[in-house]
């Protein structure tokens, strides 16, 4: 209700607490309206019995295992990775509490996305003292370190499989055929190059707009703290580590092809190519706003199987989907394991070494 000031003027006092529902709902509200709309145009059409006839027929849960074992190596090595870099900040955190961050991150972000990288960045800071800045410019760093390489192995991939992508979306339908055409059209590449231009040209034209001032600072210190990465020491390490991560999260998705015989095929017949592609746009869908990737990962892995569904007879749209739903299923309980794992390790440690209350943080 509105509060009379001093001076007589009268402001409302309820309008930073909508602000902060609405903010709210913004972060988290549209990624689980993502994740449920995406989870229900996955499932309304699939025959739960026949998936759960096809998991309990045909699935080796021997290489799902295996692929979960993987998976853990790539939480350690990218703790591993963040490690270097905080060192670099003068923060000496322990492998033991920048893995038990890492293992907390995926698990707060499958209830509230984007908010695990926020909960690594406090419990790091309050852990080592540190200031919460800094602490989180080094995981922004991380971060944009992953958006590189995605691209990058985006690139790549789109290269060498360029034709079998465009073969795929011009034999499947018109809307496919179109965005064949467009994807393969010079006109598109060369809008792309004078878009940028043009962004760059009125960022650098209006930099003195307190907007885009604000927005240049922001992508200043973005870079900042990327940079960060090429001045520090143990560069090397760090990329080797880099290479490991994601090393790890790509023999995991090519370990699990091989739980279920037809996805075995895919994988045999059409080769590494055919996996790297599934995995490419997999890590392509993480970046959609969902709770821990759970329905842009599945739809990602049954479009890539499609590509080479032709190849081997029997892999249907259902049976795609019940391997992707296994495998994200699989890996989710994972992540919650983990999740509580950590949380409970946490809670231990505070009771073994409880905080003075005169301590304070910088």
């Amino acid at each position: 209700m509105p509060t009379i000031q001093s001076d007589g003027q009268t402001f409302d006092s309820s309008r930073p607490e909508k602000h902060k529902i609405a903010s709210g709902l913004v972060k988290y509200g549209i990624p689980l309206i993502i994740t449920v709309g995406l989870c229900w145009l996955l499932f309304h059409n699939i025959n739960f019995s026949e998936m759960m006839e096809i998991i309990r027929r045909d699935c080796n849960f021997w290489w799902i295992g295996l692929a979960l074992l993987i998976s853990i190596f790539s939480h350690v090595f990218r703790a591993m990775r963040w490690r270097i870099q905080l060192r670099a900040l003068n923060i000496n955190a322990s492998l033991w509490d920048t893995t038990l961050s890492i293992f907390g991150t995926y698990a707060v972000n499958l209830v509230f996305p984007r908010l695990g990288e926020i909960w690594r960045t406090g419990y790091i800071a309050q852990k080592e003292k540190a200031p919460f800045t800094t602490v989180f410019g080094s995981m922004v760093a991380d971060r944009l370190a992953d958006t590189v390489t995605v691209m990058l192995l985006t690139l790549v991939t789109f290269i060498i499989a360029h034709r079998q992508i465009m073969l795929y979306l011009s034999q499947n339908g018109d809307a496919y055929r179109h965005i064949a055409d467009i994807l393969s059209s010079p006109w598109l590449w060369v809008s792309i190059i004078a878009i940028c231009a043009a962004i760059w040209w009125a960022l650098w034209r209006f930099r003195s707009n307190k907007h885009v001032s604000r927005l240049l600072d922001m992508l200043r210190n973005l870079w900042e703290g990327f940079a960060v990465i090429l001045k520090m020491p143990h560069k090397g390490r760090w990329l080797l580590l880099t290479l490991a991560v994601w090393g790890c999260y790509f023999l995991q998705l090519y370990v699990a092809f091989f739980s279920f015989p037809l996805t075995a095929d895919v994988a045999l017949q059409c080769g590494v190519i055919a996996v790297l592609v599934c995995f490419v746009l997999s890590s392509i869908s993480m970046g959609v706003p969902s709770n821990g990737g759970i329905g842009p990962w599945q739809w990602a892995i049954i479009f890539g199987l499609k590509l080479y569904s032709d190849n081997v007879p029997g892999l249907t749209e259902g049976y795609a989907g019940s391997f992707a739903n296994l495998v994200m299923g699989m890996q989710t309980l994972l992540l919650i394991a983990l999740g509580l794992f950590t949380f409970a390790a946490i809670s231990i440690g505070r009771r073994r070494n409880p905080v003075p209350s005169s301590t304070t943080t910088r």
